[in-house]
């Protein structure tokens, strides 16, 4: 999965505008568009701002996982010890 393939159902469920989160991101209108077809890159920074505004972890938002939420604590995982 595509990073940009979260991006327009997740501000739709947000009832937001792509000039919404134009605004959020500081950038124009038409640059988010092209974040959300695929056609610019979008920096680590910008997706982190987005998973905050989503409420969603980073790793849901870049399609590393169907879990929304993040992990808690890396202590619990042995396979990372």
């Amino acid at each position: 999965m595509k990073y940009y393939s979260r991006l327009k159902p997740l501000r739709l469920e947000a009832k937001m505008s792509q000039a919404d989160v134009a605004k959020v991101l500081n950038c124009s209108q038409v640059g988010y568009g092209m974040y959300e077809l695929g056609k610019r890159k979008i920096s680590v920074e910008k997706l982190m701002v987005l998973a905050k505004l989503y409420h969603v972890s980073l790793d849901y938002l870049v399609g590393f996982t169907d879990e929304r939420e993040g992990r808690k604590s890396w202590h619990d995982e042995d396979e990372y010890m």
